[in-house]
């Protein structure tokens, strides 16, 4: 039943995008960390921690009693709100007739930035963002059910507001980051598979396990090396964060100037990620 509802979240996301109408899980799930940190907040491991608890204690006991209805259409119609890849390509592909929207879509400083660093910006955020905002969030209904599903946009939202290395965030944030490093293992993997097969590059693998080691984070590396390998780029690189330049390792051999006509391959992968993903889920749910 799992593959049914998946496959219905994933063509109401591809088809209708998000729902303009509705309050979106994640903007609620944003609002109660908020809440959360302005009034309980405390430079500690611990007060991070109870965040984490409460909230994922919070989502669970709203979305598991709606998982028990025996609808799959109503259930994958809800189910889409946590996957977010008609969003994302419409992002990225937007950065293309207009650049200052990249600042949208990324956290590193983008007041000064090249058109080749906005594209490759562009194309780093749609590989890390695929396995963040599609596979991961389908991998976890397909294992676990909506409750999976929301409780893993739970974790991914907190990494995303409170998961930095910096002052503020260092311990507050921890919990936070480890639990969403854990959760994104298997799932950035995965992507980093789906483009190497999607490009006809699977032969890369052993170099995009190579390269994506290279990456602070243990999983955003694996997608990104996957995506500069298949379209011959090197993305990464010296990156600015909060004013301070954060020296990256490049990922891939390829060119270093990224043009729109990269990141328009980079979105070509869309519609043949589509098909597989459909056809995937397709025969789990015949089967």
């Amino acid at each position: 039943m799992f593959a049914e509802i998946a496959l219905i979240a994933y063509l109401t996301d591809r088809i209708f995008g998000e729902f303009r109408f509705i309050r979106h899980p994640v903007v609620l799930m944003g609002n109660f960390i908020t809440a959360f940190e302005k009034r309980f907040y405390r430079d500690s491991i611990l007060c991070g921690f109870w965040l984490v608890f409460w909230l994922l204690a919070c989502v669970f006991a709203l979305v598991y009693p709606i998982s028990l209805i025996d609808n799959p259409w109503v259930l994958g119609i809800i189910a889409s709100t946590g996957i977010a890849g008609k969003m994302l390509y419409t992002s990225v592909n937007n950065v293309l007739s207009d650049p200052s929207s990249i600042r949208y879509l990324v956290s590193r400083d983008t007041e000064n930035l090249s058109e080749s660093e906005i594209n490759k910006a562009a194309i780093e955020t749609y590989a890390e963002n695929l396995s963040d905002g599609v596979i991961a969030p389908l991998f976890y209904l397909l294992v676990f059910g909506l409750a999976g599903l929301f409780l893993y946009k739970a974790v991914n939202t907190l990494d995303s507001m409170v998961g930095y290395r910096n002052e503020k965030y260092e311990k507050f944030g921890k919990v936070s980051a480890r639990l969403d490093d854990v959760l994104n293992y298997l799932p950035s993997r995965i992507t980093a598979i789906f483009i190497l097969i999607l490009f006809g590059n699977l032969n890369a693998l052993k170099k995009t396990w190579h390269y994506g080691a290279m990456h602070e984070s243990p999983n955003a590396g694996y997608p990104i090396s996957a995506m500069a390998v298949s379209l011959g780029v090197s993305l990464g690189g010296p990156t600015s964060y909060f004013g301070r330049v954060k020296n990256k390792p490049c990922f891939g051999e390829g060119k270093g100037e990224i043009s729109a006509e990269d990141v328009r391959g980079a979105l070509a992968l869309q519609w043949k990620l589509d098909t597989l993903v459909i056809l995937l889920l397709g025969a789990g749910a015949l089967a």
